[in-house]
């Protein structure tokens, strides 16, 4: 056969194959124009104060007042669980209490002006619980004169346990080994780490407001609609919602508990109601002194026993890696850049010296970063670091007056539960923030930050679940310190998430992946003059780092 020169023409009618659709952009990704792209944020833009801007002199010292009734849940519950089981009566619970708010306001001071200078209160940490329910088991077996007595002999036990203790963290921190453990952190590793720190602490959400059902989840109604709703339908009270919800919501809940107080409501329930439910459950005012100003070694001198120590040895590296959490979470919350890794070492090291403080006064438990009052300033929407310094007056003051204390100290716990499920929430998602500075399509960092999530939560539930059932818990071997060491670390969510997430982003892939993981976006943050924003946030009042040698701030 011989081709033809029409071989290759159409056929006569043929208009050609369709055009090709049209392309959204040349460089668009899939599903580009069926919406808008945000890109990566480092700051917060909704803040309405952050770190160095501060409202007026009245907002600072209502919001300050805030910051105070929301840390006072936590040391009132602390307080509530461990007293009685030590062999202290109702007046015993009151002096503790008066003692961890002196503390909080002493610690909180010191960090916002020499630490990590980020506007966190400083709070008693639950990390020490499992090592103070261990020395209270020790002493359940002995016999004393009273129950006082018992009180008294273990407290200064915990004493001891705390200022020994306190020198691991401190060593940590002045050495910088704390900061240069830090560097090895990525995006990858700070979502599950910071999200974890909320996430973890659900137990004392949900299942402490349905103690008392009535007075919990009216509370957590109230306050999402009067804080996120209402102030859409009256937009000139837009900022004073926004800011006051939460103490007008307290308000009118602690109210209503009264009345249902009084009225008899609780009168013939069970004894765990009536300490959830009444106003009156705790008997703190009527035990409560009028004036008790706490001073060093109030119970008497401290007693050591190595076997205490080493539980405690774990608590402290539990409040130091669930306090660098929270700091990073503050960070943005506050409008900062993420904390360098010289200030996380002298934030640790602070907060070591805290801890042996603590035990010089008596404080049943240790410090670490509070995160409710971090998750209060993503409420609020106010980051100012002169706001939680006003708070530490309102700390000090109702410590010494005790009578005026113990009347905020009677709030029922479920209206604190149900602000944590808000204030917890926020924490978490602010941790899940980070991931947009990640290749979030990776498969890499999807499996590392899977794990170590799940892990994180699971992990600490089985420790908590067995220690509440079979004290001391899971990790039995015959040296009770190394039982004690391990349990403790091991229930806590942060801890395990710190563990897990820092040692698979650092071993899986972790020089191919480095873009991936986000680690030239963090990276220059992690150094003094990596950032030129890093002195404006993180500087040393009063010009102390002239002062200083320079080993402490590289």
């Amino acid at each position: 056969m011989v081709e033809t020169a029409n071989h290759n023409q159409a056929p006569p009618g043929y208009a050609g194959p369709p055009p090709p659709p049209p392309l959204a952009g040349p460089q668009l990704p899939l599903g580009a124009a069926r919406g808008p792209l945000y890109p990566p944020q480092e700051q917060l833009l909704q803040l309405q104060y952050c770190i160095h801007s501060n409202p007026s002199w009245v907002q600072t010292c209502i919001l300050a007042f805030q910051h105070y009734i929301v840390m006072l849940g936590t040391t009132v519950l602390i307080a509530s669980s461990i007293v009685t089981s030590m062999g202290g009566n109702n007046g015993d619970k009151a002096r503790v209490i008066q003692t961890l708010l002196f503390m909080s306001a002493i610690n909180t001071l010191l960090q916002t002006l020499i630490g990590s200078r980020l506007p966190t209160v400083m709070g008693p940490s639950y990390a020490f619980i499992i090592p103070v329910m261990s020395i209270i088991h020790d002493y359940n077996n002995r016999n004393f004169s009273s129950e006082h007595e018992r009180f008294v002999h273990t407290i200064r036990t915990i004493q001891g346990a705390l200022i020994v203790s306190s020198f691991i963290s401190i060593f940590l921190g002045y050495s910088k080994a704390w900061g240069n453990f830090t560097r090895f952190f990525s995006p990858v590793v700070l979502v599950p780490v910071v999200s974890v720190v909320g996430l973890g602490l659900f137990v004392r959400g949900f299942p402490q407001l349905a103690n008392c059902v009535e007075i919990g989840l009216p509370m957590l109604i109230l306050l999402v609609i009067l804080q996120q709703y209402l102030k859409h339908f009256v937009p000139q009270y837009h900022p004073q919602l926004e800011r006051y919800a939460l103490l007008l919501c307290i308000g009118i809940v602690w109210a209503f508990a009264a009345i249902l107080t009084v009225a008899g409501a609780y009168n013939h329930v069970k004894q765990q109601t009536k300490q959830s439910c009444r106003t009156d459950g705790s008997h703190l005012i009527s035990s409560a002194p009028w004036i008790k100003i706490p001073y060093p070694f109030q119970w008497g001198s401290p007693i050591f026993r190595a076997s205490d120590v080493f539980g405690m040895i774990g608590a402290a590296l539990v409040s130091s890696a669930e306090s660098t959490a929270t700091f990073y979470a503050a960070s943005r919350l506050a409008g900062a850049t993420p904390p360098p890794a010289h200030v996380l070492s002298r934030s640790i090291g602070l907060q070591g010296i805290s801890i042996l403080i603590d035990g010089i006064f008596g404080a049943a438990v240790g410090t670490t970063a509070s995160v409710e009052n971090v998750g209060l300033l993503g409420l609020t929407r106010v980051g100012s670091r002169r706001v939680v310094q006003i708070s530490t007056a309102f700390m000090i003051f109702f410590s010494i007056f005790g009578k005026f204390g113990a009347l905020f100290a009677s709030i029922p716990l479920p209206i604190f539960a149900a602000i944590y499920c808000v204030l917890f929430g926020i924490v978490a998602a602010i941790g899940i923030s980070f991931v947009q500075f990640t290749n979030n399509n990776s498969m890499r960092n999807l499996y590392v930050l899977g794990l170590t999530l799940f892990l994180g939560i699971s992990v600490p539930y089985y420790f908590w679940s067995y220690t509440l059932t079979a004290n001391p818990g899971p990790v039995k071997t015959d040296g009770g310190w190394f039982n004690d060491i391990l349990n403790t670390i091991f229930s806590s969510p942060t801890a395990v998430a710190m563990i897990v997430g820092t040692l698979l982003d650092n071993t899986l892939e972790a020089r191919d992946a480095v873009n991936d993981r986000g680690v030239p976006w963090l990276l220059p943050f992690q150094y003094r003059k990596g950032e030129m924003r890093n002195e404006e946030f993180y500087s040393l009042p009063f010009n102390i780092n002239e002062y200083m040698p320079t080993r402490f701030l590289r």
